[in-house]
């Protein structure tokens, strides 16, 4: 194992130019993410190298938002000809792309770092995104055929959303991410699906209005599966949560 790699001491380098257009302009579509945020968001677009789940329906939400910054995590790079966005940087080790890729691709900038490393490209990525001021980042890809890997993007996840970053993993229609006391607001449709999984403990003094499935200043306990398949009543629903963390799932349903 290596030491913690310092994000100011990057191995940078730098290709044939390319033109670098920092944004990525929505056009009208289906709704990218289902939540509101407030204005002055800085916000990054992360391909993983994973599968690229419905890769039609993330074209089209990914069309619906507009993104600052969109970083290609080593192979996933090759994403970005598929979902139509212009790459700002490639970072990881480089193990995933061939040498065509690499001298052929008109990115603005490579961000290489050596094989034996700690961090994940993934978490390389995330930790570039918010040095650069991301307060909001989406990631596409994060399933894969390594299971080792796809579970460790969940607490990856979470230790990444402690502060005011907030991450979603986006996987076809169905969104992911983490949600902390004292809650939040959720945004669908009536009958979506809207899962609730604690995430390193017990998650407590729960409290939900507008879904199927109730509950008041109550507990979901680590390990048993009770918070799975609510469903939302209304538009909008609220949970309130005292203590611990809840990775939150939304499925919308057939329209």
């Amino acid at each position: 194992m290596v030491s913690h790699i310092d994000l100011v001491n990057l191995i940078r380098v730098m290709p044939a130019e390319g033109v670098r257009t920092g944004k990525n302009k929505g056009l009208p579509s289906i709704k990218g993410s289902p939540f509101a945020y407030r204005e002055n968001l800085m916000k990054a677009l992360i391909l993983v190298n994973g599968e690229l789940y419905k890769p039609g329906v993330l074209r089209s939400r990914v069309r619906a938002e507009t993104f600052d910054l969109v970083i290609g995590a080593d192979g996933a790079a090759r994403y970005a000809h598929t979902l139509n966005v212009t790459l700002d940087a490639i970072i990881g080790d480089m193990d995933s792309l061939s040498d065509s890729e690499k001298h052929g691709s008109n990115i603005p900038e490579f961000i290489s770092y050596p094989a034996e490393k700690n961090e994940t490209d993934l978490e390389l990525a995330i930790l570039y995104a918010q040095q650069q001021g991301a307060n909001q980042i989406v990631m596409v890809g994060v399933m894969g055929g390594r299971m080792d890997m796809t579970i460790a993007i969940i607490p990856l996840t979470a230790y990444a959303s402690l502060g005011s970053c907030r991450i979603e993993l986006w996987h076809g229609e169905q969104t992911g991410w983490v949600i902390k006391p004292p809650g939040e607001d959720i945004f669908g449709r009536p009958g979506d699906t809207v899962s609730f999984i604690p995430l390193g403990g017990d998650a407590s003094g729960i409290t939900t209005d507008g879904l199927k499935y109730s509950l008041k200043n109550e507990k979901l306990t680590f390990g048993p599966a009770r918070g799975i398949s609510n469903i939302l009543e209304k538009p909008s629903a609220h949970i309130k949560l005292s203590e611990g963390l809840l990775l939150a799932v939304h499925i919308p349903g057939k329209t």
